[in-house]
């Protein structure tokens, strides 16, 4: 599946020095733009919508491997052959399952707040609950959509998030395959990828905090660090942008 992009050349730089941006769940390829757009004078840039999020295609088909494809294909598309990516929680997955399967093109691997681990517990039962609950009432208005939101969720941050995919009563993600295939999107098998890799973590998140999580990063990518960024949760991108950007550009260079 060729994804939704956009792509941002750089006439002072050569292919080897693409950037490719992945959002995480619920998201859309304009979530990690305070990251991108540090790097358009220097880089190739490219934002994507992966499978059944944004502007892409909706498919009742989702898991990291067709997710990665689809990746390769939108890079394939526009002739990009070796790449840095950059991934957010699930996106960060996503970039990892690209670095087990293109290690000829991946340069450099850097993953935002994630673990290559297959998580049990759930983080979004009430916001699939609150999604639903948006898309039954089959309103039109984006206040109508917040008054239900909000009658589910308490984090305003959360809701607005969400809210930046809603558009003419519908959200762009496609809530019933992300609800039906949430099982694969916790889920991962263990890869074994030598790929220089940076792993930034929020210190106040919960997704790459436990030994286990540590464990499983260093058995897998032995060529990796871990860095943390105090005070900031699992969106430290947009928390603490410039802490993120410092770790990342020294990292590339």
């Amino acid at each position: 599946m060729i994804l939704n992009y956009e792509f941002h050349k750089n006439p002072k730089t050569n292919e080897s020095e693409t950037i490719v941006f992945i959002h995480g769940l619920f998201g859309n390829l304009s979530n990690l733009g305070m990251l991108a757009r540090a790097f358009l004078e220097t880089h190739h840039v490219v934002q994507i919508d992966v499978r059944n999020h944004g502007k892409s295609e909706h498919s009742s088909e989702m898991n990291y491997v067709l997710m990665a494809q689809d990746v390769l294909e939108t890079l394939d598309h526009l002739a990009v052959h070796n790449f840095n990516v950059v991934g957010h929680s699930m996106g960060g997955k996503i970039a990892m399952k690209l670095a087990d399967f293109a290690k000829d093109r991946l340069q450099k691997l850097i993953v935002l707040d994630m673990t290559p681990f297959a998580y049990q517990e759930s983080h979004h039962d009430s916001v699939f609950k609150a999604l639903m609950a948006v898309e039954n009432a089959h309103i039109s208005s984006r206040q109508e959509a917040l008054v239900i939101m909000r009658e589910i969720l308490s984090e305003e941050m959360v809701i607005q998030f969400l809210m930046k995919s809603f558009n003419k009563g519908k959200f762009l993600f496609n809530v019933n395959t992300l609800y039906e295939h949430y099982s694969e999107i916790l889920a991962w098998e263990n890869i074994c990828c030598e790929t220089s890799a940076l792993f930034i973590r929020g210190g106040a998140s919960p997704y790459l905090k436990k030994d286990i999580h540590v464990e499983a990063v260093q058995q897998q990518f032995p060529n990796a660090k871990i860095e943390t960024v105090d005070g900031a949760g699992h969106w430290l991108h947009a928390e603490k942008t410039a802490e993120v950007l410092v770790l990342i550009k020294s990292f590339l260079n």
